[in-house]
């Protein structure tokens, strides 16, 4: 049985690598074997030689390119793949930075990654650069002599210099470091980090996102079209939101509000209505659980001025309710109440990103429950609390942090009605919740139940129970476990 590989495959390039290493040959010899035995264009040939994937030159390029001020190059897969194929059909011209960046990559000279095809479909003017000595790596590396040293062209070279130079310009322009795909799967990913984050461990995802984030930093510092800066402006002001969004619940209130004022920025550099709606959201619930009422008031009515479509309405309108509650604006709250009702009954269009960014009937209803409770309309908050559950039973993505909210909710308005036995109940799944998925809302709001309002009708002996088993949940929280992390403040 023939076990050799399939020549041309990943096998058999592996191989190739692995012999020719193995019998002392330097990585520019097997690139030059790469080209000749495979016919790959000269920069594929040295990815190859490296072993290296499409996304690992990617993630090379980008960090070699940092190390040279003013010409930092946001690379990713697919724009290796197309700097690889130039100048055949579906490629990109790499730039005189890709160039470096590839060349100090990959340890070899800008000239090892052309040929002829190459150079000839070089701008003139890009070739004239090549040719002069490199700078240093800390330098601009593009960088015409000193005009007392050029000689001014005359006549049609003139002409031909000046076509070249806006030629080589108009390039530059209609060069990206991202692609419509790359940004479609940006989108994908937020998507899931915002769906994943309503069961997830949070810190997990925080990592995660904060990574996705960078990325998005990353490609921003770099050049694209505008509406594609846009799509990205719009994709940090979800991921910073998320941030915030996750800070909050990690009970680290004043990052979130740091968060939450790029996340701003970014929304207001993306135009998009929808984001800059979730960023006030998000800002409006960081100022609630910081005590800033007002401030959470303010950022709710902003963002319904935005007009957005999808479900952040309803939510600005919940969120707007639960501080005028607070504050013991009975009439304010319940008003905030009815609009949050009305702009359920005329939704325009989807969410955009759905998950955390999404207020779906369940979640709407939970903070109706919270509401009426804080207005003193224990009874109905019940009836809320309830419908809430049976809404969320419904639903195939069950978030535990809205659960546990819904489960205090009810046993707060069981306490308001003397129902003592229905409030242990009703907090029973929400003691049982792992350390993982304790966050600062749900510590909060346990800490909040009116224990005292038990004694009268149950045993001194089971509040007291309860209490206890209250601050044991509090102290093995998320919070709790990231405040006595070890390393914190060292990333």
């Amino acid at each position: 049985m023939n076990d050799r590989p399939k020549p041309g495959s990943k096998a058999d390039r592996d191989a190739l690598r692995h012999d020719m290493a193995a019998a002392g040959c330097a990585v520019a010899d097997i690139a030059i074997e790469m080209r000749a035995r495979y016919r790959m264009r000269p920069r594929e040939a040295w990815r190859h030689a490296h072993g290296w994937t499409l996304q690992e030159a990617a993630d090379r390029f980008t960090q070699a390119s940092s190390e040279r001020a003013g010409q930092i190059v946001a690379a990713d897969a697919s724009l290796v793949g197309k700097w690889e194929k130039w100048p055949g059909p579906s490629s990109r011209r790499p730039t005189l930075p890709v160039l470096l960046a590839m060349s100090d990559a990959f340890a070899c000279r800008v000239e090892d990654l052309l040929d002829l095809d190459d150079r000839r479909a070089l701008p003139d003017a890009d070739l004239r650069i090549l040719r002069r000595p490199e700078p240093a790596r800390n330098s601009s590396a593009v960088v015409l002599p000193p005009p007392s040293e050029r000689a001014e062209p005359t006549g049609s070279e003139l002409v031909r210099l000046a076509a070249d130079e806006s030629a080589t310009w108009a390039q530059w322009v209609e060069a990206s470091n991202v692609g419509d795909i790359a940004l479609e799967q940006l989108m994908a990913d937020i998507r899931a980090l915002a769906s994943d984050y309503l069961t997830s461990d949070p810190i997990p995802l925080f990592v995660r996102t904060r990574a996705l984030r960078d990325r998005v930093f990353a490609l921003l510092e770099g050049h694209q079209y505008p509406r594609q800066s846009a799509d990205l402006y719009m994709a940090a002001g979800y991921l910073c939101g998320l941030l915030a969004w996750m800070s909050s619940d990690l009970g680290h209130l004043r990052d979130a509000d740091t968060q939450g004022r790029t996340a701003s920025l970014c929304a207001e550099l993306s135009g998009h209505k929808d984001v800059r709606a979730w960023v006030l959201s998000t800002r409006s619930k960081v100022a609630f659980w910081g005590g800033r009422l007002r401030d959470a008031i303010t950022y709710a009515r902003r963002g319904a001025d935005c007009r957005s479509t999808g479900t952040v309405p309803v939510m600005l309108a919940c969120q707007e309710a639960d501080a005028w509650s607070q504050l013991g604006a009975e009439d304010e709250a319940l008003a905030a109440l009815a609009r949050a009702v009305e702009a359920r009954d005329t939704l325009s269009g989807e969410d955009d990103i759905g998950g955390i960014f999404s207020c779906a009937p369940a979640r709407q209803q939970n903070y109706a429950a919270a509401v009426q409770l804080r207005v003193g309309r224990a009874n109905d908050a019940l009836c809320a609390a309830e419908q809430a559950l049976a809404l969320l039973a419904s639903q195939p993505v069950r978030a535990y942090g809205t659960e546990a909210q819904i489960h205090i909710s009810k046993a707060a308005a069981h306490l308001g009605v003397g129902e003592a036995e229905g409030a242990f109940e009703a907090l029973a799944p929400v003691l049982a919740l792992p350390p993982g998925h304790r966050l600062a809302p749900v510590t909060r709001r346990l800490g909040e139940l009116p224990l005292d309002a038990a004694r009268p009708h149950s045993s001194g002996r089971a509040a007291i129970g309860l209490r206890a088993a209250i601050e044991d949940f509090c102290l093995d929280s998320a919070p709790r476990h990231l405040a006595l992390s070890p390393g914190e403040g060292s990333a």
